[in-house]
C-alpha cells in the first residue's frame, strides 16, 4: 500500500453516563467500559489514524438517543452519519423517520438498528410488525444495521429476501464464535445473506469475539477472509467499534490489524473496504 491510506471509521460508538445510564456494561469484563466516551476522546485517536469520517451507531434503545446523536453529529466535522434507533414496531414508523431527518443533523441519519441480538425469538426479524417497520426504513432511502448472533442470522437471510429494496448491512460479520474456533454454520448462513444483493458487511469487532486477552491475527484471518470471499470488497466496510474494542485492543491497534488483514487486496480494494464502501452505501458527504 502507497501513502497513508483514506478511512472512513464505519462503526464506532460514544456515550456520556450523566446523561444516560448504558445497562448492558455489567460485570467485571465490561468493567473498563463504565466511563464516558466521547467524541472528544475519539478525534485524536482517529486523526492520527488516518480516519477522514465515521459513523457513530446507537448504543440503546432510547428514542432520545438518535436525536443527541444527530446533534452531536451536526456539530462535527468528523461525523459523517448516524446509525440510530426507533421502535421498528410503532404504528408511524414513517413519521417518526421524517421527524427525526427535520432535526439538526438530520440530513446525516444513514441508517437505523435494533439491538436483535437481544431478543429471544431467533426470527423476531420476520414479525409482521417488524416487516412493516423495516418497509418503512426502507421507503425513506435508508439502510438497516444487523446486530445478530450467529444463530439470527437464518432470520436475517430471510429478511433480506423479503425485502429487496432495503439495504441490510451486517454490523461485527455476525459476531462469528472466534474465542471458540467455531466457523460453522456461520459461515454457511454467512454466504446465504452475502448471496442476496441487498446485503453489506462490517469487518468489525472480532478483535472481542476472539479471547480479548489473548488474540492474534492469525486467530481473525479465516474470519476475515471468509467475509472478504462472501461479500468482497465492494460489499465490505470497516469499523473500529470503538470504544468496546477497547476491551482487547487500541484503536491504532484495530487499524493495523485491518490493514494486515486486507495484505491480499489490491490497492482499490483495499481503499473499497477502508472508505468507499462505506461512502457509497451510507450516502455519505
Amino acid at each position: 500500500m502507497t501513502g497513508n491510506p483514506r478511512i472512513v471509521d464505519a462503526h464506532h460508538h460514544v456515550w456520556d453516563l450523566s446523561v444516560r445510564d448504558q445497562a448492558w456494561i455489567t460485570g467485571e469484563e465490561l468493567a473498563p467500559l463504565r466511563r464516558d466516551f466521547t467524541l472528544a476522546d475519539l478525534e485524536p485517536e482517529a486523526r492520527a489514524n488516518g480516519v477522514r469520517a465515521t459513523v457513530l451507531v446507537q448504543t440503546v434503545t432510547v428514542a432520545e438517543e438518535t436525536p443527541e446523536f444527530l446533534a452531536l453529529a451536526d456539530g462535527s466535522d468528523l461525523v459523517a452519519g448516524v446509525v440510530g434507533w426507533t421502535d421498528l414496531t410503532a404504528p408511524d414508523v414513517a413519521g417518526t423517520l421524517a421527524a427525526l431527518r427535520e432535526l439538526p443533523g438530520g440530513d446525516r441519519l444513514v441508517s437505523l438498528r435494533h439491538q436483535v441480538q437481544g431478543e429471544p425469538d431467533p426470527r423476531w426479524l420476520l414479525r409482521a410488525d417488524v416487516q412493516r417497520g423495516l418497509a418503512a426504513v426502507a421507503d425513506a432511502g435508508l439502510a438497516y444495521d444487523l446486530v445478530v448472533q450467529p444463530h439470527q442470522l437464518p432470520a436475517a437471510v430471510r429478511a433480506a429476501e423479503l425485502l429487496p429494496a432495503l439495504t441490510f448491512v451486517l454490523d461485527h460479520a455476525g459476531k462469528p464464535r472466534i474465542a471458540a474456533g467455531a466457523t460453522r454454520p456461520w459461515a454457511d448462513d454467512l454466504r446465504a445473506l452475502a448471496a442476496l444483493p441487498n446485503t453489506v458487511c462490517k469487518l468489525s469487532g472480532l478483535i472481542t469475539e476472539a479471547d480479548p486477552h489473548d488474540w492474534t491475527v492469525r486467530d481473525l484471518r479465516p474470519y476475515a477472509d471468509t467475509v472478504l470471499e462472501a461479500f468482497g470488497p465492494g460489499r465490505l466496510m470497516f469499523g473500529s467499534d470503538w470504544p468496546v474494542c477497547r476491551l482487547a485492543a487500541t484503536y491504532t491497534e484495530v487499524v493495523e490489524t485491518a490493514l494486515v488483514l486486507l495484505d491480499g487486496l489490491t490497492e482499490d480494494e483495499r481503499e473499497a473496504v477502508l472508505a468507499t464502501t462505506a461512502e457509497r452505501v451510507y450516502g455519505l458527504r
